[in-house]
C-alpha cells in the first residue's frame, strides 16, 4: 500500500516512513502543505497520513482543498495540538481518523489498516487468488499449504496484484503503486521483479497464476474467476 506523509519534521518524518515501511509501506515524504496538493493531485495513494502544523498550507487547509476536488483518499491527521476543537474540525472537514503526538507507531499502523479496511472494496486482511493466499497483517503468503517466503518488495508487488486481480497492469501503473520513483523508460525492474515473483508463486505449479500481456503488462489471473 502506498503512503503518503506529510510532516516538517525531519526527524519525525523519518521515524514515520522508516516505522510505515518496516510494516511493509510504501512511503512517500512531503514537508510542506503546497508540495502535498501536488503530489495528492498528480499521484495515486492509498492513504495519507497528514500534519496539522505545516509551512506554506496547515493541514485543515490541505485536507478541505483535498475534499472539495473529489479526493477522497483515506487520511489520518496527526497534531501534537491534540485538544477536542482540533480534533472536531479536522473530523468535519473529512479526516477519517485523528492522532494525538506523541504517538507508537505500533498505532499509527494499526489505524492505517484499520481505514483501509473500512474503505477498500475487499475488506478482508486475507486476499485470495486461486490457492494462493495473502495475510495482509501477517505478510504470509501461501500456496499448496506452504509459506512463500518474500521480500518487503515482492510482497508489495503480490498484494498488488491480488488486490488487482484479472485486471491487466501496465509496467508505468505498477511503478506507480509499488516504487516511490519513476523509472528510466527502457528499465527493466518491473520484468526483473515479476519474473522473480513468478518463480515464487508459480514455479512447478499445473496453473500458472501471473501472466505476461505483451505489450501491455501483467496479470494476475484467478483460474476460478470467469473474467
Amino acid at each position: 500500500m502506498r503512503i503518503l506523509v506529510v510532516e516538517d519534521d525531519p526527524k519525525i518524518g523519518s521515524f514515520i516512513q522508516h516505522g510505515l515501511e518496516q510494516d511493509r509501506f510504501i512511503v512517500e515524504l512531503s514537508d510542506n502543505g503546497n508540495q502535498a496538493i501536488d503530489y495528492v493531485m498528480n499521484s495515486i495513494f492509498d492513504a495519507i497520513v497528514l500534519d496539522v502544523i505545516l509551512p506554506g498550507k496547515d493541514g485543515f487547509s490541505v485536507l478541505r482543498e483535498m475534499r472539495e476536488a473529489g479526493v477522497m483518499t483515506p487520511l489520518i491527521l496527526i497534531s501534537s495540538r491534540d485538544d477536542v476543537d482540533d480534533r472536531v474540525r479536522g473530523l468535519d472537514l473529512g479526516a477519517d481518523d485523528f492522532l494525538g503526538k506523541p504517538f507508537a507507531m505500533e498505532e499509527l499502523s494499526a489505524r492505517l489498516r484499520s481505514i483501509l479496511r473500512r474503505t477498500l472494496p475487499d475488506k478482508t486482511t486475507k486476499l485470495k487468488c486461486g490457492d494462493l493466499v495473502l495475510d495482509t497483517v501477517s505478510h504470509l503468503a501461501i500456496r499448496d499449504g506452504k509459506e512463500i517466503e518474500l521480500t518487503t518488495k515482492e510482497y508489495s508487488l503480490l498484494e498488488y496484484f491480488m488486490r488487482n486481480k484479472n485486471r491487466i497492469l501496465s509496467r508505468s501503473t505498477i511503478t506507480q503503486h509499488v516504487w516511490k520513483h519513476n523509472f528510466d523508460p527502457d528499465s527493466n525492474i518491473i520484468d526483473v521483479y515479476v519474473k522473480r515473483l513468478r518463480l515464487k508463486i508459480d514455479y512447478k505449479k499445473s496453473k500458472q497464476l501471473m501472466q505476461s500481456i505483451r505489450g501491455v503488462g501483467y496479470r494476475l489471473r484467478d483460474y476460478g474467476s470467469d473474467n
